[in-house]
């Protein structure tokens, strides 16, 4: 039986966000969802928000 290959999306914002932010609760024991507020809200206003990520 021929399986198809899986499809490579580039990950979004947000998913890099949420990424983030489960594995740092997970490390520090802290809320999922106050941690994405903190990073949505630092990715507005940091100095480096006009650098986009890199990307393959």
């Amino acid at each position: 039986m021929k399986t198809e290959p899986a499809v490579a999306t580039t990950p979004t914002q947000a998913r890099i966000i949420r990424a983030v932010a489960s594995s740092t609760a997970v490390e520090t024991g802290q809320s999922i969802k106050d941690l994405e507020v903190f990073l949505q809200e630092d990715a507005q206003t940091s100095k480096y928000s006009q650098l986009k990520l890199a990307s393959v």
